[in-house]
């Protein structure tokens, strides 16, 4: 989330905290530490993470503890970081909810079918040649370029699965981000896009989504995937270009699986992917070695039938 430059001490003042290093210090956005980029705040509450925050990219770390300032950058002591960091960027970027099927501020190109029961939110951008079937929502501030087709109950662009459990219930983290759905997309029905926390949630050009798919927040995306039916693919995942994911696959959050690779059905991915590779079973590994393992594993009643009989 980008904004205008503000100064450390303009941020510190509105979350009533303090802060450490140069009072005109600017800020410049709002990301988590999947996402920073130099003029990012970043929050951290755990001593686990601080040098991750302390080393990223971010110029601003937004932390529970008085440490060390890294030279160069700056921070912003407050009691509770997570939600000190939602009041900034909803303070930065309100929700302002449309009251119209198709939000006024939407941007929309020609020769696109909207078909009824479609809701098209604020600064939606949607290109040519684009068609969007019953029941379709869009939320604010996503981007779907020319020549997609969505259908039915899809919902492109709803908050991130982000939470942090106190001891009455669970604070959300306020989803900021937004969707870019590249051109020449398909996707099928009853999908489920989530917005990036604080960044993008991205779609390749060329790809081709099957029905009931969820894709989590700030996953991207290469050109040219092919995921089938109930594929789940949980937040801050990076996929390359032309990876195939058969049905009922699922992806732990964080990795990342390179260009060419295949994963089987059913398969539960919790590591990296590298290029070209083939991956099955759960927890999921390279293709042929985990069809050894399946084998041998059904040799074994036969062995100790042996074992028993002498």
């Amino acid at each position: 989330m980008q904004i205008n430059p503000v100064t450390l001490k303009e941020i510190a003042t509105i979350v009533n905290a303090r802060f450490v290093g140069d009072e005109k210090h600017l800020i410049t956005g709002f990301n988590e530490i999947h996402r920073v980029q130099t003029g990012d705040v970043v929050f951290v509450d755990h001593p686990k993470y601080y040098d991750k925050a302390l080393t990223s990219a971010a110029s601003t770390i937004l932390i529970n503890k008085e440490v060390a300032c890294p030279t160069g950058k700056a921070l912003i002591i407050h009691d509770e970081p997570f939600t000190a960091f939602n009041h900034l960027t909803k303070y930065f970027q309100p929700r302002i909810y449309s009251q119209h099927n198709i939000s006024p501020s939407a941007k929309i190109g020609t020769n696109v079918t909207i078909m009824p029961g479609c809701y098209i939110g604020n600064d939606v951008v949607i290109g040519n040649n684009t068609v969007l079937h019953p029941n379709v929502v869009i939320y604010d501030n996503c981007s779907i370029g020319n020549n997609v087709i969505i259908h039915s109950n899809t919902t492109v662009g709803s908050d991130a699965f982000y939470f942090k459990k106190r001891d009455k219930n669970f604070e959300p983290l306020h989803s900021c981000g937004n969707v870019i759905i590249e051109n020449d997309v398909v996707i099928g029905s009853n999908c489920t896009i989530d917005r990036g926390v604080t960044s993008v949630t991205k779609i390749g050009k060329g790809c081709i989504l099957d029905n009931q798919v969820h894709v989590g927040h700030d996953v991207e995306i290469g050109e040219m995937c092919l995921f089938a039916a109930q594929v789940g693919i949980a937040g801050c995942v990076t996929i390359g270009n032309r990876v195939t994911m058969w049905g009922q696959v699922g992806i732990s959050s964080g990795i990342t699986i390179e260009d060419g690779a295949t994963i089987l059905a059913q398969s539960g991915v919790g590591e990296n992917v590298k290029s070209g590779q083939t991956f099955f079973g759960t927890p999921a590994g390279p293709a042929k070695e985990k069809m050894r393992e399946i084998f041998a594993a059904k040799q074994l009643p036969n062995l100790i039938y042996k074992i028993y009989d002498k």
